[in-house]
């Protein structure tokens, strides 16, 4: 067993990586790294109305809102979600999350950590 204490491991400055625009964003990988082969465990936090583009993963995706307002989006819809909302993304479908413009909102993503992300350019 191994605990991760909260605060624990630093918060990433990932606001050039090419998934974002907008504004600041930071990652903590929780669970990451070779620790588990069975999940990536991050939180991710979007600082005033910063997005990520569309993109698709080869897992499924599971948001866990910790905090904020954000968007969760596909190609059909875009929805508002909040505090302790989870969203379920299938592996290979588009979308994109971010916070709602003038707010922040951090989540945690759980993927498979042989997942795979292509980013849209659009």
């Amino acid at each position: 067993m191994q605990i991760i204490r909260n605060g624990q491991n630093e918060p990433e400055d990932r606001s050039d990586a090419p998934i974002f625009y907008g504004g600041k964003v930071t990652g903590e990988g929780i669970v990451g790294d070779g620790m588990s082969g069975d999940f990536n465990f991050n939180k991710v936090s979007f600082f005033n109305g910063a997005k990520n583009k569309f993109h698709t993963h080869t897992s499924d995706q599971i948001l866990f809102v910790l905090g904020g307002k954000g968007y969760v989006a596909t190609d059909s819809e875009q929805i508002e979600v909040g505090e302790g909302d989870t969203a379920l993304i299938p592996a290979g479908e588009r979308h994109w999350h971010g916070a709602v413009d003038g707010e922040d909102f951090s989540h945690i993503s759980l993927t498979h950590p042989t997942s795979q992300t292509t980013v849209y350019d659009e």
